[in-house]
């Protein structure tokens, strides 16, 4: 698959931080401390209301939830928070940079929402209502997709110690995700919300390449529309006697 070149490679040195991947890490690190302090203090239920729940999404239309469990992450410890955000930082920054804040967060989003339709979807299939998804891993994987299909040789390291191109890394990310999602259904982190996000990107990516191969058929067709259209009138003209130089 091949991309145009408007996806360049950014300097991962710049000093400029791009404002997207910043307020994300702002307002998902804020919401894990409030969370973090709730649950201490015996109020974290409250919380319980924004994470993903395929009974209250099917049965009460909680459709927010799609967007707010993202924002959540396992208040008990740090290892949670601390992966999807470092993720989010390492990944993240050179696609907005590139792509700009604005289709950075509709790509996004777009993950996200895609990967709780997909946990949704799992859970009601076993009759798992009542389970609780938290976590960005689902649009955090999106990112990882597509990094690694922008930026396959780019050298990444894996587990912060280990130098591998990005094209392998999400393909063992990836496998990672896919081994584990079997028989783990109705876990908090859900693996199938992480294939789910990686899923999602993958057919927004290609959709938007293909639409661009599109045009371009459309493109042609037209032009050859038009030279048969010309080639139809020059007969027609020389048939009538009048054919004449300003015929092309």
């Amino acid at each position: 698959m091949r991309y145009g070149s408007r996806y360049r490679f950014s300097n991962s040195y710049s000093s400029y931080f791009p404002p997207a991947v910043k307020w994300l890490l702002i307002s998902n690190t804020a919401i894990w401390l409030l969370s973090f302090f709730a649950v201490r203090f015996g109020s974290g239920e409250v919380f319980s209301l924004f994470a993903l729940s395929p009974r209250a999404v099917l049965g009460h239309f909680a459709i927010w939830q799609l967007v707010t469990y993202m924002f959540l992450h396992d208040p008990v410890g740090f290892g949670h928070i601390l992966f999807n955000m470092l993720t989010l930082w390492m990944f993240g920054m050179d696609l907005e940079r590139d792509w700009g804040s604005r289709q950075f967060l509709k790509y996004y989003f777009l993950c996200g929402i895609g990967a709780g339709i997909c946990d949704i979807t799992a859970n009601a299939f076993i009759h798992n209502l009542d389970t609780r998804t938290i976590g960005a891993s689902g649009a955090i994987y999106g990112l990882l997709l597509a990094f690694g299909m922008l930026y396959p040789d780019r050298t990444v390291l894996m587990s912060f110690l280990f130098p591998i191109k990005a094209k392998y890394f999400v393909m063992i990310m990836g496998a990672i995700a896919f081994l584990s999602s079997i028989g783990t259904a109705g876990s908090r982190v859900s693996n199938v919300a992480h294939l789910g996000g990686m899923l999602f990107g993958y057919a927004y990516l290609r959709t938007r390449f293909l639409r661009v191969d599109t045009g371009k058929l459309i493109q042609r067709y037209q032009t050859w529309k038009m030279e048969r259209a010309k080639k139809k009138f020059q007969v027609y003209m020389r048939k009538q006697g009048r054919g004449g130089p300003w015929v092309n």
